[in-house]
């Protein structure tokens, strides 16, 4: 990789919260702005280059036009890394999944829903391989710039494969599901610094499964404490809906 790579940033259905945390990182980590070339942003930049050796991507694939736009990012870029949990998991667009996709349409369009070529969700290592990952919802601004640095020094950046609960327990938390709340920490994969039970908040699962998951256990966790059978199933609705049904397909 040359001394001073070209990268890009592109979004496709999200919120583009990751790439305002982008923006919001750069702004006390100049240094990376000198050790790299944008030449494309649109959050931060009208300019559109087409020669990148790095490609972020944003959000899920939702159309069916957006595969042969992952397909030409891909194509160009020496490396594609999934920004945040819409790109890396489909994230909240997945909740669409469960619903047939006639309904999705007029719900939002109408009766001009039927000339919307909206498909289901999907994250984008579904159409394309991706060489790294930089999860949540939104991500963290400190882990973009781990990430960053390690592809520049052509590292490849590894995920924990352990859980958040184990971040609770070096961080001395009381279990927030003895609290009656749900919570998927024992699921997920760590990394965020177990930032939502940290604040009294169930964890949601926007970092998605550890390799191996016990779902079950974790299910029956739930109903010891009090909560219902459903309680499972709509904590992680949210962000897991698309991991879990490729999941229970394998």
């Amino acid at each position: 990789m040359s001394a001073k790579p070209k990268i890009a940033f592109f979004d496709f259905t999200g919120c583009e919260g990751c790439q305002l945390t982008v923006i919001d990182a750069l702004q006390t980590h100049l240094d990376l702005l000198d050790a790299v070339e944008i030449v494309q942003f649109r959050e931060a930049m009208s300019e559109l280059g087409d020669d990148y050796q790095i490609a972020f991507v944003e959000g899920s694939c939702t159309r069916t036009g957006d595969e042969a736009r992952l397909l030409a990012i891909r194509e160009r870029a020496q490396l594609v890394v999934a920004l945040g949990a819409c790109a890396h998991l489909g994230g909240v667009n997945a909740i669409r999944n469960w619903q047939p996709l006639e309904i999705v349409r007029r719900y939002v369009y109408g009766n001009a829903g039927k000339f919307h070529e909206s498909s289901a969700a999907q994250p984008i290592s579904a159409i394309i391989p991706v060489d790294a990952v930089i999860p949540g919802c939104p991500i963290d601004r400190e882990e973009l710039v781990r990430t960053v640095k390690l592809l520049l020094q052509n590292r490849r950046p590894q995920l924990p494969d352990y859980p958040v609960c184990a971040e609770c327990k070096l961080r001395e938390n009381g279990c927030v599901v003895g609290d009656g709340q749900p919570c998927l920490g024992a699921v997920t994969r760590a990394g965020c610094a177990a930032i939502c039970p940290s604040n009294g908040l169930g964890c949601l699962g926007c970092r998605g499964l550890i390799a191996d998951p016990n779902i079950n256990w974790l299910k029956a966790a739930l109903l010891e404490h009090g909560l219902d059978d459903g309680a499972f199933a709509d904590a992680a609705s949210l962000f897991l809906t698309y991991a879990l049904a490729e999941k229970e397909a394998a």
